[in-house]
């Protein structure tokens, strides 16, 4: 097994990270309640973002760099910084973790990229087989670790997740809640296109152990190509008690999970240059040193 994320690094503490999330709950037993435990703390305190390549500063790889932006800096990151930072406190708490590579489904081209570009992570416990994932965002995160059972339906407060496995080849769907909202769109919010209401295509994966070394390539890729979702778009997303708030450029999205009816309740909010200032502040806990250009850019060719 190739480790996740070595337990001894220098300046990096357990304790300090849970302060950080607000985590105050028992380190034992390393069972699945636990684990939980920590990744809903963990993903209800650190957004998903993608802030520093609209405050034109580079997004850096690695445990260290991660551990300074969330813990030290009060920041978010995407999943090349959330999940190996949990990678290292799953790890250093003494659960069985292994990294994973997966490739993200892109509803304009209707397929799952051919580049590896998704941390996952792997957690044995009593010899059942976990996927634990902080960072993927908005309605697609999971909420709790979804057990490693292909065609499984696993019941979570943000709809149904399931895992199914195809000759090595394991996929990460989402049955979905139909919307209650003003002006419901079936769009995905992150790329624009029309998606499945009923069941949402997230990412593919294999259990190949990884290391954060496999990802450099795509942890530029990501940041600089132009067709990038997170150039085009400024995001930030966190997870609530009850739905998930997103800012992406200029509108403000939140959602309420089961609002009635087995509806989820969507409200959209535009905001000015100063507003989004201060929304990062308030509903976010974020604080930038450099200032941010919001953008919110198609990734929808023009017809």
């Amino acid at each position: 097994m190739i480790p996740a994320a070595g337990a001894q690094h220098s300046g990096m503490k357990l304790k300090e990270y849970f302060t950080r999330i607000s985590y105050k709950g028992p380190l034992r037993p390393l069972d699945l309640k636990t684990l939980t435990a920590v990744l809903q703390r963990h993903i209800r305190s650190v957004p998903f973002e993608n802030l520093n390549i609209h405050c034109r500063e580079t997004i850096e790889l690695g445990l260290e760099a991660a551990y300074k932006k969330i813990v030290k800096n009060h920041r978010g990151g995407w999943c090349l910084e959330n999940n190996l930072l949990l990678s290292w406190v799953f790890q250093t708490m003494g659960y069985d973790v292994t990294l994973l590579g997966g490739n993200v489904y892109a509803p304009p081209e209707n397929r799952y990229d051919d580049a590896m570009n998704h941390l996952l992570l792997k957690v044995v416990i009593d010899g059942k087989t976990y996927i634990a994932d902080g960072g993927f965002g908005i309605a697609y995160q999971m909420w709790q670790p979804l057990e490693l059972v292909s065609g499984k339906d696993q019941p979570q407060k943000p709809g149904i997740f399931r895992v199914t496995e195809d000759n090595g080849v394991w996929y990460f769907d989402k049955i979905k809640r139909k919307v209650y909202s003003p002006d419901s769109e079936s769009k995905s919010l992150y790329f624009d296109a029309p998606e499945d209401l009923a069941c949402k295509k997230i990412y593919s994966f294999t259990l190949k152990p990884r290391t954060i070394e496999d990802f450099r390539e795509q942890n530029t890729i990501l940041q600089t190509a132009p067709g990038s979702l997170f150039v085009k778009k400024s995001l930030c997303s966190l997870q609530t008690a009850n739905g998930f708030q997103v800012l992406i450029g200029w509108t403000l999205t939140e959602t309420k999970y089961d609002y009635k009816d087995n509806m989820d309740l969507i409200e959209r909010t535009t905001l000015t240059d100063e507003e989004v200032e201060k929304t990062l502040k308030e509903r976010f806990n974020i604080r930038l040193k450099k200032k941010l250009v919001p953008s919110n850019e198609s990734l929808v060719p023009a017809s």
